[in-house]
């Protein structure tokens, strides 16, 4: 098989790896579905298979931005950079680096977290000045850092473990040839040290998820604010774990698809678990907020405001506004489903937004 071809037809390479190799984990399936989908798309907007809430209303940004720079003020001020992991278009760092802007904070520099070609050329037009890292090792490490993370824990590769009469499993992938599709299988080997106590009484069939490249992540940048300084706001869909099910979904043309179909065409993402997430932190030295939804977040520092003075300033966008305002907290659109969190040195002010 040539590299093109595993490049240009995932699918391809994945049935041919699983032949070769024996049945995949769910994580590394996700793993080689979701780098060649980034890689080779931008997938925002209209025209693409999803939309974020920064594309959604510039109100978004900039209420992180003054949450961040709120923060900045209160903590005397001092030289800061922004961070962001997987910044989409650039929308958002535009977006708060305006109204940190306007708030007096000016980062040293911005760096931006993003492995895509694609969705750098996108963000570079945005963030013109705008340093790019593979990941957070490169970061640097001699001031505090405002890091800002929408959407970016929901894709990165999961494990699943499921419960079945000989105990627990980690779920993986084969071919089914008589389909000529794939099929989930329980592993063959033991993975009882990877089931949380709590599920211990947890009927056969239950599905527990886990994210340990996100743990991972979080650990190695609540390490860096509890020795430089500065904070993390971490907005993303999920629950305060440990819970049971199967989250795991695809998204393709803003309709939900099956995830084992054209793999490496889709998006695919599970829940975050933010406990996970908070208990990793914590480990690390920082101080977790409160989880809070979305919703009573954004209404919390003033987008109700906001998106007042916009229509004030441009009368012919009032519906508009209200719409995006609506679709970011209203409890049935995007306001219940996602979740903020906040990571902070302890040293730093109680962040605004929490209760």
């Amino acid at each position: 098989m040539s590299a093109d071809t595993a490049v240009t037809r995932p699918g391809e390479a994945i049935a041919r790896r699983i032949d070769a190799d024996g049945p995949m984990t769910l994580h590394d399936y996700m793993a080689l579905a979701n780098a060649h989908y980034y890689a080779t798309r931008d997938p925002l907007g209209a025209g693409g298979d999803f939309i974020t809430a920064p594309e959604i209303s510039q109100m978004f940004g900039e209420m992180i931005g003054l949450w961040l720079a709120d923060l900045w003020a209160r903590a005397g001020r001092p030289a800061v950079q922004y961070v962001e992991l997987g910044p989409g278009r650039g929308t958002l760092a535009a977006d708060a680096l305006r109204a940190l802007a306007s708030a007096g904070c000016h980062p040293l520099a911005v760096h931006l977290v993003e492995t895509s070609p694609v969705l750098r050329a996108a963000q570079a037009r945005a963030v013109p000045d705008a340093h790019f890292h593979d990941d957070a090792a490169t970061l640097p490490t001699d001031t505090p850092l405002l890091i800002v993370a929408n959407e970016f824990f929901d894709a990165l590769p999961f494990r699943q473990i499921v419960r079945t009469d000989a105990g627990w499993r980690e779920r993986v992938l084969a071919n089914d040839r008589l389909e000529w599709g794939r099929r989930f299988l329980p592993g063959l080997g033991t993975a009882d040290v990877t089931a949380p106590a709590a599920f211990a009484p947890a009927p056969q069939g239950s599905v527990v998820e886990s994210c340990p490249i996100g743990e991972a992540i979080m650990t190695t940048l609540a390490t860096r604010i509890a020795a430089q300084g500065g904070a993390m706001l971490t907005i993303d869909y999920g629950h305060a774990g440990p819970a049971v099910g199967d989250t795991m979904q695809a998204v393709q043309a803003h309709r939900f698809a099956d995830p084992f179909v054209e793999p490496g065409a889709r998006d695919i993402t599970a829940h975050v678990d933010f406990t996970a997430l908070a208990d990793a932190a914590v480990a690390a030295g920082v101080n977790v907020s409160p989880l809070v939804e979305q919703g009573d977040f954004l209404i919390r520092l003033g987008i109700g405001a906001r998106s007042g003075m916009l229509a004030k300033q441009a009368p012919e966008r009032r519906d508009e506004l209200v719409a995006a305002m609506l679709r970011l907290t209203d409890p049935a659109e995007m306001g219940r489903l996602f979740k903020v969190m906040a990571a902070v040195d302890p040293d730093w002010p109680v962040p605004e937004g929490f209760a």
